[in-house]
């Protein structure tokens, strides 16, 4: 891991919020389910004149709460929390503002890393920069803004951060997870110089990338002894690079003044003490441990990512949750990472994942077989049954057809007798690695390993 303790980085993740309707008007949230442009609007949310906002989304505010209470924040309660105009003229904002709040939650922390706040917004509409068109379906659905401390010192500590605060958004089940959970600002410093916002990154490998190439252009230019301009700059995924759009604002730019139609909300004791908190991979760790009795280093695994944890405690449901623990938190994320995806990208389910593990669990497919299975119906949602059917890939133990391969096997490899035969023990397992090859892995080990141990004794 490259570090460099001059450079500071903090983020500001945007996040959607699962509810019915919109922050400030009953209008439908779903915009990424609606193909047609411009219908789940009012003239509310599309900023008409005269058209007043309507009391704010209780389950929006209760949402913060309980992320800003995960996130370890100090919850503000007693005190009045104002919903300001923050102004400024885009396509996508109708009204020229957009209505954000004070922070509901402050002063929190995760893995180490500072959450200075936690607030409310409305999200601006949809601007196609090629067409010059504007979707308004998107506009004033609710969003969670988190801003980190800049406490971050490299790409690898954001990606670690990103990944981390994703999974927990996750386990509120709260939040829109479609094409991931999140966008996110990043705020990028060296050598204690201006301060350099990439706007609107939509996932932890494109914060990564975009953070890299900045901080290498940020240094390229301390090192011609060009200042670094406080500004925004956009990131391009294809050709990995950030490119300027504007000069950076400062707070007094927006122009922030209390939403005149929007009394403050006021938190009580009993509205924070009644938002129940959902279970954290913390909680399910210890759970997992308890209940499937499986190791705490699986456990530790699993839980990292919700989409995996689900996976495991389904099939646990049709095997045995050792078996299943082994196999998702070492093969099956083996294969993921290899692929650079998520679970949800590949084409495996829950169903796939049972009916491999069950034949390996009832011997009908050997260890090798499984393994070299799953490497092809991750990409290809094959059922394995199917294939071990119709490509006779079924588990190999009788004596009588293994006899000849060994026989062939020892005959092929001289030098390995002779080794064995002289102590060498890892002899032997190299000629069991030689029958499996011949058997394409479908040979059973401990029938191989007693074949040969007869031939080598004699």
């Amino acid at each position: 891991m490259t570090e460099d303790i001059n450079v500071k980085i903090g983020l500001e993740v945007h996040v959607p919020l699962k509810t019915a309707q919109k922050l400030f008007c009953f209008c439908p949230t779903n915009y990424w389910e609606t193909a047609e442009p411009n219908v789940n609007t009012c003239p509310v949310c599309t900023g008409m004149p005269g058209a007043k906002p309507h009391p704010l989304n209780e389950e929006a505010l209760k949402t913060a709460v309980m992320v800003a209470e995960l996130l370890e924040c100090k919850i503000i309660v007693g005190e009045n929390v104002f919903v300001k105009r923050k102004h400024y003229n885009y396509p996508d904002l109708p009204s020229g503002y957009q209505r954000t709040s004070e922070p509901v939650g402050r002063d929190g922390n995760i893995s180490g890393v500072g959450i200075w706040e936690v607030h409310v917004e409305e999200d601006p509409g949809r601007y196609d920069l090629d067409s010059g068109r504007v979707d308004y379906n998107r506009s004033g659905v609710p969003l969670i803004e988190i801003v980190s401390a800049p406490d971050m010192r490299s790409a690898e500590d954001a990606r670690n951060f990103l990944r981390e605060l994703t999974n927990l958004l996750k386990y509120t089940e709260r939040v829109v997870d479609v094409g991931g959970v999140m966008r996110a600002d990043v705020n990028i410093s060296i050598e204690g110089g201006a301060k350099v916002e990439i706007k609107n990154i939509n996932s932890v490998k494109g914060a990564f990338k975009a953070i890299q190439y900045e901080v290498l252009r940020q240094k390229q230019l301390a090192k011609r002894g060009v200042a670094v301009t406080q500004e925004t700059r956009g990131f391009n995924e294809k050709s990995l690079i950030t490119t300027a759009q504007r000069v950076k604002e400062t707070a007094d730019d927006y122009r922030y003044i209390p939403d005149p139609d929007i009394p403050p909300q006021h938190f009580d004791e009993g509205f924070v003490g009644g938002i129940i908190l959902p279970e954290t991979p913390q909680t399910r760790r210890k759970r997992f441990v308890k209940e499937y009795r499986i190791p705490e280093n699986f456990a530790q695994t699993l839980v990292k990512d919700k989409d995996i944890a689900d996976l495991f405690e389904k099939v646990s449901k049709k095997v045995n949750p050792e078996l299943a623990a082994n196999w998702i938190s070492r093969e099956v994320l083996r294969q993921l990472n290899y692929r650079s995806i998520e679970y949800a990208e590949s084409k495996l389910s829950e169903a796939i994942v049972a009916e491999l593990l069950g034949m390996v669990a009832s011997g009908e497919i050997t260890d090798s077989v499984g393994k070299k299975l799953l490497e092809r119906v991750i990409d290809s949602g094959e059922n394995p049954r199917k294939i071990v059917s119709g490509e006779k890939l079924g588990k190999v133990a009788g004596e009588d057809r293994l006899s000849a391969v060994v026989d062939e096997v020892l005959t092929e490899n001289e030098q390995a007798r002779a080794d064995f035969r002289s102590g060498k023990a890892e002899a032997l397992n190299y000629l069991m690695g030689r029958v499996m090859a011949k058997m394409g892995g479908r040979a059973d080990a401990a029938t191989v390993r007693k074949l040969l141990n007869v031939r080598l004794g004699e």
